[in-house]
């Protein structure tokens, strides 16, 4: 192609010269007869040609295009820093891809993809833009609506990459859970269930491609800290070759008519707000422990821990700030006991920690790391808090003592080491 002399007046269609030759087919003739909508643009993007494809695809005839800028066909909206010409040419490819809407002669609206491309001389200059432009509207309406129907949905709905990260959550999830939508993406589903309970195996296998779909109930932490039970569905978005791309999840509160046996019973054995065992499950526990001893031997090691300042927390920054101290507090224990202790909250800043351990020698070594679990600062609600607690023990060998006794005994322990700390 030679370049076309653009000084004297804007080019208009027949502008670009032929190819040439009896042989050869002339490329207008190529281009018009293109399924694709094509131009060729000057160097100041004004239309040296536009193919009937994208007269079609208009509403226009060729002689309204070329007379017009190529701005007057987009929206208004989508006019403001759309520089497709200024983009090319300073791309090093000589390529670029752009989606904004256009205006037909009917006034409908309508999405184009369009890709424009550098046409250059033996020397490397640039001459021509080439642009291709197919009509991406029912990609996006399709895309409207889902993000209408996912943001509306009167269930919990989140997008998930594979590695089960929240990508997207709607506003019903973050209702559930009690959090915006910001803070939510920023958690990950396992920051919200409880350090007790086992990931499902069903949902490794879905994220990593082995089934489609699964559904489990479970129960997520509340942002004010208590437990929710959800039932939560997953399905896998498979991408070309079949691997997932991303993960839809759905999650629906159980409701009391709804809710199994299971869950029935580990709302009467655990504590709502932390989720550990409560009395009732800790006498149980306690119970069978010392009968264990008289039958594999070693020791037995009760450790009472008294949150200190729970009061002030709840006075200074609140009783929400006070609940998440309690809920800290119950992690730092699961996170030092073994999965075969047990850990349950005794009472308003109370906790117990049940462990078998091979000797007396031992449970002393398990008391100074619940201690020092427990000597850390947290930050909670924007606030840095002091954990601060005070460890009373028990330890035994016999079979023969009661589990009040072994309370008591840490109890009293917990207490003359409270008041050697205030001296």
């Amino acid at each position: 192609m030679n370049a076309v002399d653009i000084r004297a007046r804007p080019p208009t269609v027949g502008a670009m010269p032929s190819s040439g030759g009896k042989d050869r087919i002339p490329w207008q003739v190529v281009c018009d007869q293109a399924a694709s909508a094509m131009t060729v643009l000057d160097l100041e993007g004004r239309f040296l040609y536009v193919n009937r494809a994208l007269c079609r695809l208009l509403g226009y005839e060729r002689d309204e295009i070329v007379q017009h800028h190529r701005h007057d066909f987009v929206h208004p909206d989508d006019r403001p820093g759309l520089d497709m010409i200024g983009d090319v040419l300073a791309e090093p490819s000589g390529e670029v891809s752009r989606e904004f809407r256009c205006v037909r002669s009917d006034g409908r609206v309508i999405w184009l993809l369009l890709s424009a491309s550098v046409i250059r001389d033996d020397e490397d200059r640039p001459l021509y833009i080439v642009t291709h432009a197919q009509d991406v509207t029912a990609r996006h309406e399709f895309t409207i609506r889902w993000q209408r129907t996912f943001a509306h949905a009167p269930i919990g709905m989140a997008l998930l990459d594979t590695r089960g990260v929240w990508t997207e959550v709607n506003a019903a999830l973050c209702e559930l859970l009690g959090y915006s939508h910001d803070e939510l993406v920023d958690l990950r589903p396992a920051d919200l269930t409880y350090p007790d309970e086992e990931a499902s195996p069903v949902l490794s296998d879905v994220f990593a491609g082995r089934i489609d779909r699964a559904s489990l109930e479970t129960r997520y932490r509340h942002k004010a800290g208590h437990p929710v039970w959800l039932l939560v569905r997953v399905s896998a978005v498979p991408g070309p070759e079949g691997e997932p791309l991303y993960v839809v999840g759905q999650y629906e509160e159980i409701g009391d008519r709804r809710m199994s046996d299971e869950h029935l019973a580990h709302l009467a054995l655990h504590d709502p707000l932390t989720g550990l065992a409560n009395r009732a499950l800790l006498a149980d526990r306690l119970d069978h422990a010392i009968a264990e001893l008289a039958r594999d031997g070693g020791a037995l090691a009760v450790m009472l821990v008294d949150l200190d300042k729970l009061k002030e927390t709840n006075d200074r920054h609140g009783h929400a700030v006070g609940d998440q101290l309690l809920i800290s507090v119950a992690d730092a224990l699961l996170h030092v006991a073994r999965t075969s202790d047990t850990v349950a909250r005794f009472g308003g800043d109370e906790f117990v920690v049940v462990s078998r351990v091979t000797d007396l020698a031992a449970s002393e070594a398990l008391r100074d790391r619940v201690e020092g679990c427990l000597r850390a600062d947290v930050v909670l609600s924007g606030r840095r808090v002091s954990l601060q607690a005070s460890v009373g023990l028990a330890a035994t060998t016999s079979s023969t003592i009661s589990g009040v006794e072994l309370l008591d005994a840490a109890d009293r322990d917990m207490y003359i080491r409270k008041a050697r700390s205030r001296r």
